[in-house]
């Protein structure tokens, strides 16, 4: 089937939760749904470098297998095709944290997170692209460069920039990637999507050594709160069903001020918080002003974890060091210092939790930007130092990181008039357990502010010029 005509179709654009429901009424196959993806992705991977593998026979072959199970009426994710990152294991392929210096050897098994998505009829058509190690907020290794589909001069983001890239041009409706730092959020905000870190302990992690010392959560990216809730809930475990709403209207906390010193949010990003800002307020709910105060401590300690994540990583990998990328051997070289000296230091993860949990003692969420301004330029990072590539990061990406630490829900959506045809995006965040409500004020904003769901190029459903966002 050629992109044209799984456009007629209504299956390639169309959400995940729609395609399963589909597929478990029997009007559509699961072949059909997963053929007519890999022939979009067809014609537009070319432009956006999101996979390190396709795998078009083997998908195909598990589409026809969620035909014929005798559970495919009861699916949530019936013949839903998705990419799952380059860092958790999906039997039979090689999963490289987008290292050239790995050692190739086939999982034997899935992650358990994959294990989930699948048991839920969901269809793997691919591994999508990271940065080595999954250091970096842009996806590039030698000889690739994962392109964002809004502005192909732009970066998809990263570590989850390949799938991200995937789903905002319709390749798949839903992919799965994790966060150790805002990896799933600002990939999400580059390429204007839905996306949910789950809090410490809600969904299985099991992500490189030692999930960076406990910072790193698995997740979805979806173009829609339907489809991100529908994820998490198979994720986590639990039935999938509708968030429920709150008893009362919420007290929300906003702030803007960056974490980071001299770093400065940009018009469009103040604009998008003002947006959602307003509609607030119409729904009824309090908003105030109050600033989380992220310590030193706090940031130091944030800090080593990702210099020590790189080097418990390559070597739990068996990484060749020489042959690593110069920017991340020099990080790993930090980060195996830093774990001789001791500076990973559960009592500071353990403090910044508890300040956290003071902070959300009056309120019920904190919306802040996510993104200082538009996306890195895509562009082999790769081939910069290790200095050049943290500072563009940090400049780039102040508020999410904190959350990692602390352990806590953080949720992104796309929100405001945008940036000159980029989308712009906002961060919810919320005290431990609290995703449902995330996932519940995010639909209600949703409704309120509805944003377009993919690129406009790529849009298989909207021509250019159509829609919001």
């Amino acid at each position: 089937m050629t992109d044209r005509a799984a456009e007629g179709t209504g299956i390639v654009g169309a959400p995940a939760t729609e395609l399963a429901a589909r597929v478990r009424s029997g009007e559509l196959s699961a072949v059909e749904v997963v053929r007519a993806h890999l022939a979009h992705l067809t014609e537009v991977e070319a432009r956006i470098g999101a996979f390190r593998v396709v795998r078009a026979e083997a998908a195909l072959a598990e589409a026809a297998a969620v035909d014929a199970s005798t559970r495919r009426a009861e699916l949530p994710l019936a013949g839903v095709p998705i990419a799952v990152k380059d860092n958790v294991a999906v039997a039979g392929e090689v999963a490289t944290d987008g290292s050239l210096a790995h050692r190739p050897a086939p999982a034997t098994a899935d992650h358990p997170v994959v294990a989930r998505l699948r048991a839920a009829g969901a269809v793997v058509v691919g591994i999508s692209r990271v940065p080595e190690l999954c250091l970096y907020s842009a996806t590039d290794a030698p000889g690739t460069v994962t392109r964002n589909p809004w502005d192909t001069a732009r970066s998809s983001a990263g570590s989850s920039g390949g799938s991200a890239a995937a789903v905002a041009a319709g390749v798949v409706p839903l992919a799965q990637g994790n966060d150790g730092m805002g990896s799933l959020r600002l990939p999400a905000a580059a390429c204007g999507l839905v996306t949910l870190k789950p809090g410490s302990g809600v969904v299985p992690a099991q992500i490189g050594a030692d999930d960076w010392s406990g910072m790193a959560e698995n997740g979805v990216l979806a173009t829609t709160v339907a489809d991100l809730a529908t994820g998490f809930a198979v994720l986590a475990g639990t039935p999938v069903v509708p968030p429920a709403a709150p008893a009362a209207p919420l007290r929300v906390a906003v702030s803007t001020r960056s974490p980071v010193l001299g770093v400065r949010l940009d018009d469009a990003g103040r604009a998008a918080v003002d947006a959602v800002v307003a509609e607030l307020r119409a729904a009824g709910h309090t908003v105030v002003r109050k600033d989380p105060v992220v310590t030193p401590a706090a940031a130091l300690g944030t800090v080593a974890r990702w210099l020590a994540g790189a080097d418990a990583d390559a070597e739990a990998l068996d990484l060749d060091r020489p042959a690593m990328e110069p920017r991340s051997r020099t990080h790993a070289r930090l980060g195996r210092w830093v774990r001789r000296a001791g500076l990973v230091r559960p009592r500071t993860a353990a403090a910044f939790r508890q300040r956290m949990a003071g902070f959300f003692t009056d309120v019920d969420v904190l919306l802040t930007p996510v993104v200082t301004g538009p996306p890195l330029a895509a562009r082999p990072w790769h081939e910069r130092g290790f200095l050049a590539n943290i500072t563009a990061n940090a400049r780039w990406a102040p508020w999410t990181s904190a959350w990692n630490l602390a352990g806590l829900p953080a949720l992104v959506l796309p929100a405001g008039p945008g940036r000159e045809g980029l989308p712009t995006s906002v961060q919810l965040v919320g005290p431990a357990g609290s995703e449902t409500r995330l996932l519940w004020l995010a639909g209600e904003l949703e409704r309120r502010l509805p944003w377009r769901r993919h690129a406009p190029v790529f849009d298989p459903v909207q021509p250019a010029g159509t829609g919001t966002g």
